[in-house]
């Protein structure tokens, strides 16, 4: 199936693998790649020099096209960007929209930019810039998200740009890329379904809760850090719901603590990490800190298997998963339920 989204990145299907925090790592990334998808290296958890790591790791286990998620407001963004064009990264993809620098040094290197987006005026400033194609994420999406859904928010992007749109929140089949596609996207971008697959390196204990989740149990929250935020309801989400701020601040404090020690930050670029997510929002000093360290709460959960103690960011669709299948057996089921759609409807297969 070929679309302008498989045209633009080299690979074979109109599937993204989205870049999550301690969960898109070199196994699942080579993984999606080795399946046909577009597999991205999450990277904000990673130093530098973890990320070159990470990058050649990736490379060692496939020969397919493969991106790298950043952070565009992060202090070290541009040393990243050098990391990218010196190994070769096909693409680049970003968090939050990033600089008209950044795009223009990634393009000069041939390096192809996607970033995320949750708005239609955040898709034609990018486009504006020079992205090459958006991937744009209704309210169904986990993590960090907005209150528009993906039905209503796509076609207007769609219509709003000229380069190629990838829409996320909310998919996780064949039928769903097939909606897409009628909609004008180029192709779907999933995550909490990768995340649930057997190359995903999260805990068992973990994948079993998302599987034992029901749509009811996905939540939204500002709890955490004071933004939106999309995940499956906890003892933890549910505690810090109720604590004061005095509680949410020292809670906050032993966590940004941890985090400070793998990521090799100083209490310094915390804040100021934390602050600008603060800018235009009415947040906490126990919510900059939050904000600032969310990473260590996914990680308690992600690679601890914490299920207790940490944050477990899910999409609606964990509520109809079932299955953990490898990524090469979701890859291959997602496009045939889409052949199949389309047979349906008396159109064939595109390409």
């Amino acid at each position: 199936m070929r679309t302008a989204l498989t045209e633009l990145t080299g690979v074979r299907h109109p599937v993204v693998q989205t870049g999550m925090g301690w969960v898109a790592g070199p196994r699942l990334v080579s993984a999606a790649a080795n399946a046909g998808a577009l597999g991205i290296l999450a990277s904000a958890t990673m130093t530098p020099a973890g990320l070159r790591r990470a990058v050649r790791e990736v490379k060692g286990r496939t020969d397919a096209p493969f991106g790298v998620n950043l952070r565009a407001d992060a202090g070290d963004a541009r040393e990243r960007v050098r990391i990218i064009v010196d190994e070769g990264v096909r693409v680049a993809s970003f968090a939050l929209a990033p600089s008209r620098e950044l795009v223009a040094e990634l393009k000069d290197a041939g390096v192809v930019v996607i970033p995320s987006v949750g708005a239609r005026r955040h898709a034609e400033k990018v486009a504006a810039w020079g992205a090459d194609a958006v991937i744009v994420q209704g309210g169904e999406g986990g993590g960090h998200t907005g209150d528009v859904a993906t039905t209503v928010l796509l076609p207007q992007v769609v219509d709003a740009v000229d380069i190629p749109v990838v829409a996320a929140g909310g998919f996780h089949d064949g039928r769903g890329l097939v909606a897409a596609l009628a909609y004008g996207a180029a192709g779907i971008a999933m995550g909490t379904r990768f995340l649930l697959t057997s190359d995903s390196t999260v805990p068992d204990a973990v994948k079993a809760r998302y599987l034992a989740a029901s749509v009811r149990d996905v939540t939204v929250t500002t709890a955490v850090d004071g933004l939106p935020h999309r995940m499956l309801r906890s003892d933890l989400v549910e505690t810090l719901e109720r604590a004061g701020r005095t509680r949410a601040l020292l809670h906050a404090l032993r966590r940004a603590a941890g985090f400070r020690r793998i990521s090799g930050q100083s209490w310094r670029e915390m804040a100021r990490d934390g602050l600008a997510l603060r800018h235009g929002r009415d947040l906490s000093w126990s919510q900059v800190l939050l904000a600032a360290n969310t990473p260590m709460l996914l990680r308690a959960a992600m690679v601890e298997g914490r299920t207790d103690l940490g944050v477990m960011a899910s999409g609606q669709v964990a509520g109809v998963i079932e299955d953990l299948p490898s990524c090469a057996e979701l890859v291959g089921r997602v496009m045939a339920e889409a052949e199949g759609a389309l047979r349906g409807l008396g159109l064939g297969t595109t390409g």
